[in-house]
């Protein structure tokens, strides 16, 4: 039998620490961007994709698993996410209308959330098929860096191909991102519309 994970209320944890970490390498990485200096950019994106799994591994093996945690961690993905598709579109390695369609989808949960806070539907229980988005573009945004770096220092063929890789993947994630997005926001209606109907018969 599976023991249930207690959900506590603890702020200071390795867990938490690693996703402030996260936090605190979006600047750095920004300016580095805008730098042009590349190729510690893309060390610093992989090592912060790395550490999204690594707060998680930490909060579970530890039972350190935080209403903060649960905050924090998906809000530092969002935010990196969304640094990063700037990051490319100022380096003209992606058009700014992906950069709309990552931000947007964000944007309107967001705001979304908290809507729907008051009903008790502001967090939600994680999907795993919006993990699987959320990796997607974790893992495609630095593919997307590393093909123009490839393309400009070692061999313009060999850039294309992998760009040619990275955008049927960017689509396809995309569009997931947007489903598990609605799915998101369904449920959290759903909870809201349940929670009205017992304050309606009370």
């Amino acid at each position: 039998m599976v023991e249930e994970q207690v959900v506590s209320s603890k702020v200071w944890t390795l867990a938490n620490a690693v996703s402030v970490v996260r936090l605190m390498a979006i600047p750095v990485f920004l300016w580095l961007v805008i730098q042009d200096r590349l190729l510690p950019a893309f060390v610093l994106l992989v090592v912060a994709v790395l550490t999204d799994f690594v707060d998680g591994m930490i909060a579970r093996r530890m039972n350190e698993i935080t209403r903060l945690g649960q905050f924090l961690d998906p809000f530092a993905d969002r935010l990196f996410i969304a640094a990063t598709v700037i990051a490319l579109a100022i380096q003209d390695v992606v058009p700014w209308w992906f950069v709309v369609l990552v931000m947007l989808r964000d944007a309107l949960l967001g705001i979304g959330g908290l809507v729907m806070r008051p009903y008790g539907a502001g967090t939600l229980p994680v999907k795993w098929w919006g993990k699987v988005a959320t990796f997607g573009l974790l893992f495609v945004l630095p593919l997307f860096l590393l093909s123009m770096m490839i393309g400009e220092y070692v061999s313009v063929s060999v850039g294309e191909v992998l760009m040619m890789v990275a955008w049927p993947i960017a689509i396809i994630t995309v569009v997931l991102y947007w489903v598990v997005g609605f799915s998101y926001l369904f449920d959290a209606i759903a909870i809201a519309r349940k929670a009205t109907r017992g304050q309606d018969n009370s």
